[in-house]
């Protein structure tokens, strides 16, 4: 006479031997991987960011402006009138988030009333992010806004 054999204690403790060492195996994998959450300059990035910041700040309460004339296909960057007599360095840096190869870098020179004006025509359509930073008077400023070109 043959005796049925009760298996579930068997696959009980074939359960846990394996989710032990399914654990043991991540905690080695994570042991042996160190991921440092912190970069080592990463107070002198927070300084950094916080100055970013601080120009966007800055720059709105100046009441300096960036539109798109989606019209006429230009953009209108206009700075405060207080600024343009002072010494006035700056850039606008145009990003396209799905092709770096249409990034441009273009100088900031506003004209006697703080305006410049871009033409766009012809860009590529699409989705762009535009930087505008500049320094005025020992002052960093920054503006930007997301912008999409269309076809006329």
């Amino acid at each position: 006479m043959k005796t049925n054999r009760n298996l579930w204690p068997y696959g009980i403790i074939a359960a846990f031997i394996l989710f032990l060492s399914g654990t043991a195996g991540l905690i080695v994998i994570a042991a042996t991987h160190p991921q440092s959450l912190v970069s080592r300059n990463y107070y002198e990035q927070e300084i950094a960011f916080q100055k970013h910041l601080d120009g966007g700040a800055r720059a709105r309460q100046s009441g300096a402006s960036m539109d798109l004339d989606a019209a006429a296909g230009r953009i209108v960057i206009s700075l405060p009138a207080g600024q343009v007599g002072r010494e006035l360095a700056g850039q606008i840096a145009f990003y396209r988030p799905s092709a770096a190869s249409l990034d441009r870098q273009l100088s900031l020179q506003p004209d006697a009333a703080g305006r410049q004006s871009i033409d766009v025509t012809g860009w590529p359509e699409g989705p762009w992010e535009v930087h505008v930073s500049w320094n005025a008077g020992g002052q960093d400023y920054f503006l930007d806004r997301k912008i999409v070109i269309t076809a006329k």
